[in-house]
Protein backbone atom coordinates (compact mmCIF):
# COMPACT_ATOMS: atom_id res chain seq x y z
CA UNK A 1 0.00 0.00 0.00
CA UNK A 2 2.80 2.43 0.91
CA UNK A 3 4.55 1.75 -2.42
CA UNK A 4 1.31 2.37 -4.32
CA UNK A 5 0.62 5.68 -2.54
CA UNK A 6 4.23 6.79 -3.06
CA UNK A 7 4.03 5.93 -6.76
CA UNK A 8 0.78 7.86 -7.24
CA UNK A 9 2.15 10.91 -5.39
CA UNK A 10 5.39 10.92 -7.41
CA UNK A 11 3.50 10.39 -10.68
CA UNK A 12 1.11 13.26 -10.00
CA UNK A 13 3.98 15.51 -8.88
CA UNK A 14 5.88 14.74 -12.10
CA UNK A 15 2.81 15.47 -14.25
CA UNK A 16 2.07 18.75 -12.46
CA UNK A 17 5.72 19.81 -12.64
CA UNK A 18 5.96 18.99 -16.35
CA UNK A 19 2.72 20.80 -17.21
CA UNK A 20 3.77 23.78 -15.09
CA UNK A 21 7.06 24.00 -16.97
CA UNK A 22 5.33 23.74 -20.35
CA UNK A 23 2.77 26.42 -19.44
CA UNK A 24 5.52 28.72 -18.17
CA UNK A 25 7.51 28.35 -21.40
CA UNK A 26 4.47 28.95 -23.57
CA UNK A 27 3.55 31.96 -21.45
CA UNK A 28 7.06 33.38 -21.93
CA UNK A 29 6.64 32.92 -25.70
CA UNK A 30 3.35 34.80 -25.61
CA UNK A 31 1.13 31.81 -26.39
CA UNK A 32 -0.56 31.94 -22.98
CA UNK A 33 -1.46 34.70 -20.60
CA UNK A 34 -1.61 32.72 -17.37
CA UNK A 35 -3.12 35.67 -15.51
CA UNK A 36 -5.97 35.91 -18.01
CA UNK A 37 -7.54 32.49 -18.27
CA UNK A 38 -4.73 30.87 -20.26
CA UNK A 39 -5.09 33.55 -22.90
CA UNK A 40 -8.47 32.23 -24.03
CA UNK A 41 -7.34 28.60 -24.06
CA UNK A 42 -9.27 27.69 -20.91
CA UNK A 43 -12.32 26.35 -22.81
CA UNK A 44 -10.00 24.31 -25.03
CA UNK A 45 -8.39 22.74 -21.96
CA UNK A 46 -11.83 21.89 -20.55
CA UNK A 47 -12.88 20.38 -23.89
CA UNK A 48 -9.66 18.35 -24.10
CA UNK A 49 -10.17 17.03 -20.55
CA UNK A 50 -13.79 16.08 -21.27
CA UNK A 51 -12.84 14.14 -24.38
CA UNK A 52 -9.61 12.78 -22.88
CA UNK A 53 -11.10 11.46 -19.66
CA UNK A 54 -14.58 10.78 -21.06
CA UNK A 55 -13.44 8.13 -23.51
CA UNK A 56 -11.18 6.48 -20.97
CA UNK A 57 -13.84 6.23 -18.28
CA UNK A 58 -16.51 5.00 -20.70
CA UNK A 59 -14.12 2.23 -21.75
CA UNK A 60 -13.50 1.39 -18.08
CA UNK A 61 -17.20 1.25 -17.24
CA UNK A 62 -17.87 -1.02 -20.21
CA UNK A 63 -14.70 -3.11 -19.74
CA UNK A 64 -16.36 -6.23 -18.33
CA UNK A 65 -19.06 -6.25 -21.01
CA UNK A 66 -16.48 -5.68 -23.77
CA UNK A 67 -14.26 -8.46 -22.40
CA UNK A 68 -17.12 -10.96 -22.23
CA UNK A 69 -18.38 -10.04 -25.69
CA UNK A 70 -15.02 -10.05 -27.50
CA UNK A 71 -13.76 -13.31 -25.94
CA UNK A 72 -17.20 -14.97 -25.66
CA UNK A 73 -16.33 -15.78 -22.07
CA UNK A 74 -18.89 -17.72 -20.08
CA UNK A 75 -19.29 -16.67 -16.45
CA UNK A 76 -19.47 -19.55 -13.97
CA UNK A 77 -22.72 -18.95 -12.11
CA UNK A 78 -22.87 -22.48 -10.70
CA UNK A 79 -19.96 -24.92 -11.08
CA UNK A 80 -20.76 -27.84 -13.36
CA UNK A 81 -17.74 -29.96 -12.50
CA UNK A 82 -14.81 -30.28 -10.10
CA UNK A 83 -12.55 -28.06 -12.23
CA UNK A 84 -14.98 -25.14 -12.17
CA UNK A 85 -15.60 -25.62 -8.45
CA UNK A 86 -11.85 -25.54 -7.79
CA UNK A 87 -11.51 -22.42 -9.97
CA UNK A 88 -14.18 -20.56 -7.98
CA UNK A 89 -12.75 -21.66 -4.64
CA UNK A 90 -9.22 -20.56 -5.61
CA UNK A 91 -10.34 -17.12 -6.79
CA UNK A 92 -12.42 -16.71 -3.62
CA UNK A 93 -9.42 -17.64 -1.45
CA UNK A 94 -7.15 -15.10 -3.15
CA UNK A 95 -9.82 -12.39 -3.13
CA UNK A 96 -10.42 -12.91 0.58
CA UNK A 97 -6.69 -12.62 1.34
CA UNK A 98 -6.35 -9.25 -0.43
CA UNK A 99 -9.65 -7.92 0.93
CA UNK A 100 -11.76 -7.51 -2.21
CA UNK A 101 -15.20 -8.78 -3.11
CA UNK A 102 -15.45 -12.00 -5.07
CA UNK A 103 -14.94 -11.24 -8.78
CA UNK A 104 -16.96 -12.83 -11.53
CA UNK A 105 -15.08 -15.87 -12.83
CA UNK A 106 -15.30 -16.87 -16.48
CA UNK A 107 -13.79 -19.30 -18.97
CA UNK A 108 -13.29 -18.50 -22.64
CA UNK A 109 -12.47 -20.88 -25.46
CA UNK A 110 -8.93 -20.38 -26.79
CA UNK A 111 -6.01 -22.77 -27.40
CA UNK A 112 -3.37 -20.38 -26.04
CA UNK A 113 -2.54 -20.21 -22.32
CA UNK A 114 -3.85 -16.91 -21.06
CA UNK A 115 -5.90 -15.14 -18.40
CA UNK A 116 -6.97 -11.58 -17.73
CA UNK A 117 -8.72 -9.39 -15.18
CA UNK A 118 -10.77 -6.27 -15.78
CA UNK A 119 -13.55 -4.21 -14.23
CA UNK A 120 -14.48 -0.69 -13.22
CA UNK A 121 -13.56 -1.09 -9.54
CA UNK A 122 -11.72 -3.45 -7.21
CA UNK A 123 -15.06 -4.79 -5.97
CA UNK A 124 -16.70 -5.16 -9.39
CA UNK A 125 -14.23 -7.15 -11.42
CA UNK A 126 -13.95 -10.09 -13.76
CA UNK A 127 -11.25 -12.78 -13.84
CA UNK A 128 -11.24 -14.98 -16.94
CA UNK A 129 -9.02 -17.88 -17.97
CA UNK A 130 -8.65 -19.65 -21.31
CA UNK A 131 -9.46 -23.30 -21.89
CA UNK A 132 -5.88 -23.69 -23.15
CA UNK A 133 -4.49 -22.53 -19.81
CA UNK A 134 -6.67 -24.97 -17.87
CA UNK A 135 -5.69 -27.84 -20.15
CA UNK A 136 -1.93 -27.20 -20.33
CA UNK A 137 -1.10 -26.05 -16.78
CA UNK A 138 -1.30 -28.01 -13.58
CA UNK A 139 -3.36 -26.62 -10.73
CA UNK A 140 -0.43 -25.18 -8.83
CA UNK A 141 0.48 -23.06 -11.89
CA UNK A 142 -3.13 -22.01 -12.49
CA UNK A 143 -3.26 -21.06 -8.82
CA UNK A 144 -0.33 -18.66 -9.38
CA UNK A 145 -1.90 -17.21 -12.55
CA UNK A 146 -5.13 -16.54 -10.65
CA UNK A 147 -3.10 -14.88 -7.89
CA UNK A 148 -1.45 -12.68 -10.54
CA UNK A 149 -4.85 -11.59 -11.86
CA UNK A 150 -6.26 -10.97 -8.38
CA UNK A 151 -3.19 -8.82 -7.67
CA UNK A 152 -4.07 -6.69 -10.71
CA UNK A 153 -7.54 -6.14 -9.24
CA UNK A 154 -6.29 -5.47 -5.71
CA UNK A 155 -3.69 -2.99 -6.99
CA UNK A 156 -6.41 -1.04 -8.80
CA UNK A 157 -4.47 -1.32 -12.05
CA UNK A 158 -7.48 -0.83 -14.32
CA UNK A 159 -8.49 2.45 -12.64
CA UNK A 160 -4.91 3.74 -12.45
CA UNK A 161 -4.35 2.95 -16.12
CA UNK A 162 -7.59 4.75 -16.97
CA UNK A 163 -6.54 7.88 -15.05
CA UNK A 164 -3.12 7.85 -16.71
CA UNK A 165 -4.70 7.38 -20.14
CA UNK A 166 -7.12 10.24 -19.44
CA UNK A 167 -4.29 12.62 -18.51
CA UNK A 168 -2.31 11.67 -21.60
CA UNK A 169 -5.35 11.92 -23.89
CA UNK A 170 -5.97 15.41 -22.55
CA UNK A 171 -2.32 16.33 -23.10
CA UNK A 172 -2.38 15.05 -26.71
CA UNK A 173 -5.65 16.80 -27.64
CA UNK A 174 -4.80 20.11 -25.96
CA UNK A 175 -1.24 20.57 -27.16
CA UNK A 176 -1.87 19.32 -30.70
CA UNK A 177 -4.57 22.01 -30.97
CA UNK A 178 -2.18 24.65 -29.59
CA UNK A 179 0.59 23.64 -31.97
CA UNK A 180 -1.82 23.65 -34.90
CA UNK A 181 -3.10 27.14 -34.08
CA UNK A 182 0.39 28.57 -33.55
CA UNK A 183 1.72 27.16 -36.82
CA UNK A 184 -1.39 28.23 -38.72
CA UNK A 185 -1.08 31.79 -37.40
CA UNK A 186 2.61 31.90 -38.33
CA UNK A 187 1.92 30.68 -41.88
CA UNK A 188 -0.89 33.18 -42.42
CA UNK A 189 0.86 36.26 -41.09
CA UNK A 190 -0.71 39.16 -39.22
CA UNK A 191 -2.37 40.74 -42.26
CA UNK A 192 -4.42 37.66 -43.12
CA UNK A 193 -7.97 38.37 -41.89
CA UNK A 194 -9.62 35.17 -43.09
CA UNK A 195 -11.84 33.55 -40.48
CA UNK A 196 -11.52 29.93 -39.45
CA UNK A 197 -8.48 27.65 -39.44
CA UNK A 198 -6.42 27.19 -42.59
CA UNK A 199 -4.76 24.14 -44.14
CA UNK A 200 -1.70 24.69 -41.92
CA UNK A 201 -3.84 24.13 -38.84
CA UNK A 202 -5.34 20.88 -40.07
CA UNK A 203 -2.08 19.31 -41.25
CA UNK A 204 -0.08 20.43 -38.21
CA UNK A 205 -2.74 19.30 -35.74
CA UNK A 206 -2.94 15.87 -37.37
CA UNK A 207 0.84 15.41 -37.35
CA UNK A 208 1.17 16.74 -33.78
CA UNK A 209 -1.56 14.39 -32.57
CA UNK A 210 0.24 11.41 -34.12
CA UNK A 211 3.65 12.37 -32.66
CA UNK A 212 2.29 13.19 -29.19
CA UNK A 213 0.18 10.03 -29.34
CA UNK A 214 3.33 7.96 -29.81
CA UNK A 215 4.91 9.54 -26.72
CA UNK A 216 1.68 8.89 -24.79
CA UNK A 217 1.74 5.25 -25.89
CA UNK A 218 5.30 4.89 -24.62
CA UNK A 219 4.26 6.16 -21.18
CA UNK A 220 1.19 3.89 -21.01
CA UNK A 221 3.21 0.84 -22.04
CA UNK A 222 5.93 1.67 -19.51
CA UNK A 223 3.31 1.72 -16.74
CA UNK A 224 1.75 -1.46 -18.12
CA UNK A 225 5.09 -3.26 -17.91
CA UNK A 226 5.57 -2.02 -14.35
CA UNK A 227 2.15 -3.30 -13.29
CA UNK A 228 2.98 -6.75 -14.71
CA UNK A 229 6.02 -6.94 -12.44
CA UNK A 230 3.85 -5.94 -9.47
CA UNK A 231 1.18 -8.51 -10.36
CA UNK A 232 3.85 -11.22 -10.61
CA UNK A 233 4.96 -10.26 -7.10
CA UNK A 234 1.34 -10.43 -5.97
CA UNK A 235 0.87 -13.86 -7.53
CA UNK A 236 4.04 -15.06 -5.82
CA UNK A 237 2.81 -13.73 -2.50
CA UNK A 238 -0.62 -15.36 -2.83
CA UNK A 239 0.31 -18.71 -4.35
CA UNK A 240 4.06 -19.03 -3.72
CA UNK A 241 7.10 -17.81 -5.62
CA UNK A 242 8.01 -21.24 -7.02
CA UNK A 243 4.49 -21.65 -8.41
CA UNK A 244 4.58 -18.21 -10.03
CA UNK A 245 7.98 -18.87 -11.61
CA UNK A 246 6.79 -22.27 -12.84
CA UNK A 247 3.69 -20.68 -14.40
CA UNK A 248 5.78 -18.03 -16.17
CA UNK A 249 8.17 -20.67 -17.49
CA UNK A 250 5.22 -22.59 -18.86
CA UNK A 251 3.91 -19.39 -20.50
CA UNK A 252 7.32 -18.74 -22.06
CA UNK A 253 6.94 -21.94 -24.06
CA UNK A 254 3.54 -20.96 -25.44
CA UNK A 255 2.62 -18.91 -28.49
CA UNK A 256 1.92 -15.21 -28.10
CA UNK A 257 -1.49 -14.04 -26.94
CA UNK A 258 -4.49 -14.28 -29.24
CA UNK A 259 -6.65 -12.10 -27.04
CA UNK A 260 -8.72 -9.46 -28.87
CA UNK A 261 -7.07 -6.04 -29.03
CA UNK A 262 -9.64 -4.58 -26.60
CA UNK A 263 -8.35 -6.74 -23.72
CA UNK A 264 -4.87 -7.75 -24.94
CA UNK A 265 -3.06 -5.43 -22.51
CA UNK A 266 -4.75 -7.19 -19.57
CA UNK A 267 -3.66 -10.71 -20.53
CA UNK A 268 -0.89 -12.44 -18.61
CA UNK A 269 0.63 -13.56 -21.92
CA UNK A 270 1.75 -10.64 -24.12
CA UNK A 271 0.96 -9.96 -27.73
CA UNK A 272 3.96 -9.50 -30.00
CA UNK A 273 5.11 -5.98 -30.87
CA UNK A 274 6.70 -5.07 -34.21
CA UNK A 275 8.02 -1.84 -32.67
CA UNK A 276 10.29 -3.28 -30.02
CA UNK A 277 10.26 -3.51 -26.25
CA UNK A 278 9.34 0.15 -25.64
CA UNK A 279 6.01 -0.38 -27.40
CA UNK A 280 5.22 -3.65 -25.61
CA UNK A 281 2.61 -3.72 -22.85
CA UNK A 282 4.44 -6.61 -21.15
CA UNK A 283 8.09 -7.11 -20.17
CA UNK A 284 9.84 -10.23 -21.52
CA UNK A 285 8.90 -13.31 -19.52
CA UNK A 286 12.57 -14.10 -18.91
CA UNK A 287 12.95 -10.70 -17.22
CA UNK A 288 9.84 -11.31 -15.12
CA UNK A 289 11.25 -14.64 -13.93
CA UNK A 290 14.61 -13.05 -13.13
CA UNK A 291 12.89 -10.34 -11.05
CA UNK A 292 11.06 -12.96 -8.99
CA UNK A 293 14.18 -15.05 -8.49
CA UNK A 294 16.11 -11.98 -7.31
CA UNK A 295 13.38 -10.83 -4.91
CA UNK A 296 13.84 -11.68 -1.22
CA UNK A 297 11.78 -14.63 -0.04
CA UNK A 298 8.74 -13.82 2.11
Amino acid sequence: MFKRITLLVLTNFAIVAALGLIFSLLSALGVFDLANGLGGYGPLLVMAALFGFGGSFLSLLASKWIAKWTTRAKVIDAPRNDAERWLLDTVARHANRVGIKMPEVAIYDSPDMNAFATGATRNSSLVAVSTGLLQQMDRSEVDAVLGHEIAHVANGDMVTLTLLQGVLNTFVIFFSEIIGRVVDAALRGRDDERSGPGIGYWITTMVARMVLGIFAMLIVNAFSRYREFRADEGGASLAGRDKMISALRRLSRSDESHLPEAVAAFGITPRGSNWGALFSSHPPIAERIARLQAAPAH
